[in-house]
C-alpha cells in the first residue's frame, strides 16, 4: 500500500476551517478513513496589543490554505478538489506535490528523530557541519527539548554564545 503524504490545498480566504469541515464529514460518509488521514488548518498563538491591552490570540499560519495527510489516488483527488472552497491542490498544472520531511519538520508536523547526547555542561565540542564548522567552543547550557546546545566560543576576543543542533557537534577528547 502506498504511504500517506502531507499536501497543501489552496481555498477561498476565510474558508479553511469550513474546507477543513466538509473533508472531514466527506471522508466519514465515503468511508474514506484509510485514505485521508489527517485535515489540519495550522494556527499559531500570537499576543495583540490593543489600545494598551495585551490579547492572546489564534491565528491562522497560512490564511488560505489547508494541510492533508493523505493518501493521494483519484478518489481522494476527487474529494478534495470537488470540495465547497477548495480552489485546488499546490503544484505545477493540475498535479499536486506533496510537503517534504524538511519542510514537515520546519511546520512541526514531521518526524524529527530524538537525539539522546551524553554532553554535559563545560565539555569542549569541536563543531562538525554547518556555519560554524571547526569551530571549537564549550557548551554552556542544554537544551534537550530543541535539541540543541549553547557553545562559547572566542569572537574578536570576546566570549560569544552560539547554539548549535545536537548533530552538528562532537565531543572533545
Amino acid at each position: 500500500m502506498e504511504e500517506a503524504k502531507w499536501y497543501v490545498v489552496h481555498t477561498y480566504s476565510g474558508y479553511e476551517n469550513k474546507v477543513k469541515t466538509n473533508i472531514e464529514q466527506t471522508v466519514e460518509n465515503r468511508n474514506l478513513q484509510d485514505q485521508i488521514l489527517e485535515v489540519s488548518v495550522p494556527m499559531q498563538d500570537v499576543v495583540e496589543i490593543k489600545d494598551g491591552v495585551k490579547k492572546e490570540a489564534s491565528k491562522k499560519l497560512f490564511p488560505g490554505y489547508v494541510l492533508i495527510n493523505m493518501i493521494m489516488n483519484d478518489d481522494t483527488w476527487y474529494v478534495v478538489r470537488n470540495t465547497r472552497g477548495v480552489t485546488g491542490f499546490v503544484g505545477p498544472g493540475s498535479k499536486p506535490v506533496p510537503l517534504t520531511e524538511a519542510e514537515m519538520i520546519n511546520l512541526g508536523i514531521g518526524k524529527k528523530e530524538k537525539i539522546v547526547c551524553d554532553y554535559e555542561v563545560g565539555d569542549t565540542v569541536s563543531v562538525i557541519a554547518g556555519a560554524w564548522k571547526d569551530t571549537v567552543g564549550v557548551i554552556k547550557r542544554i537544551d534537550e527539548s530543541r535539541q540543541a546546545i549553547t557553545i562559547s566560543v572566542d569572537m574578536f576576543g570576546r566570549e560569544t554564545p552560539v547554539e548549535i543542533g545536537f548533530s552538528e557537534v562532537k565531543k572533545m577528547d
